[in-house]
């Protein structure tokens, strides 16, 4: 199940890239390496890989995401973060549209910042579940997180239940947003490899995955420098692979090696473009496709 890494903005935003090929089997992954915080970005505060807490601490999160979908407390954070992120960093979202209206999807964004969850979720107008470490369900914001569609991954385990949760959360039409990186990056670059969960429920779902690229958020956390950064939000082209019951752990690998490949081709064509470049080839490709359609 190979993607197909072909880009351009040619494709009608929404158009699903279906992928049949079985992917190839990589050799073992190296472990991930220690990141470093650059001189010119805020260090990010020490990280507690292991969450102490029994397994059971979680379960009722996991229950209210499974059997409900988010409710009237999404809308309110929405707004409100929404907001706060037009106002403050200026935000802008190019091809929202390229998000299926319908139907299970998983956002699959680079990670930069904490605020990388509203600055996925604001340009859309469908309710998205988020998988986040399970350190941040404390009170009073656990509640906040649960009925907003915050479900929790247990740290320093193997957590099935966040594997559960999440396939819920599709198998019901919803929208499942999660990092393939697993976590924040320091040095404010994507990456070099994937963390293969994405990859598993990409596989175990059948779910479409749109690939997203995150830019600017990276100097979020120099906010007390003074430093208030454009975020652009990049949606990318739908892409989806066969479902397969069981993948083994090189087929889970291997499209979660691919997923990270899109969302860094997003990410260094923004990057290099600029955003208003970006913004004005989106719009003049909206035009063509409204003036073939008439």
């Amino acid at each position: 199940m190979r993607a197909d890494h072909t880009r351009g903005w040619g494709r009608r935003p929404g158009t699903l890239r279906a992928v049949t090929e079985e992917p190839e089997r990589p050799a073992a992954p190296e472990p991930l390496r220690r990141q470093e915080d650059p001189a010119d970005l805020t260090p990010i505060r020490a990280q507690v890989y292991r969450d102490p807490r029994p397994a059971e601490r979680f379960d009722r999160f996991h229950a209210r995401t499974r059997n409900r979908r988010p409710d009237a407390m999404y809308e309110v954070v929405r707004v409100l973060l929404s907001l706060y992120s037009w106002v403050v960093f200026r935000a802008r979202g190019i091809a929202p549209d390229a998000v299926p209206p319908s139907g299970p999807v998983i956002l699959a964004p680079n990670h930069f910042s904490f605020l990388d969850h509203f600055f996925l979720a604001c340009f859309l107008r469908r309710k998205v579940s988020f998988m986040a470490k399970s350190q941040l369900f404390t009170p009073p914001l656990q509640f906040v997180y649960s009925h907003g569609g915050v479900f929790p991954v247990r740290r320093g385990y193997r957590d099935e239940e966040a594997f559960v949760t999440a396939l819920a959360v599709l198998e019901r039409g919803g929208v499942l947003a999660m990092y393939c990186e697993g976590g924040r990056s320091r040095t404010g670059q994507i990456g070099d490899r994937a963390r293969a969960g994405i990859g598993r429920i990409a596989l175990e779902s059948g779910a479409t995955v749109v690939p997203v690229a995150i830019h600017g958020s990276s100097r979020v956390r120099n906010w007390k420098r003074l430093q208030f950064p454009k975020i652009t939000v990049q949606y990318g082209e739908p892409v989806r692979w066969a479902r397969i019951a069981e993948p083994t752990r090189d087929q889970q690998q291997a499209v979660a090696d691919a997923i990270l490949a899109e969302i860094k081709g997003l990410y260094e064509r923004l990057d290099a473009e600029g955003r208003e470049a970006a913004v004005a080839r989106w719009r003049a490709e909206r035009r063509a496709k409204r003036t073939v359609a008439v």
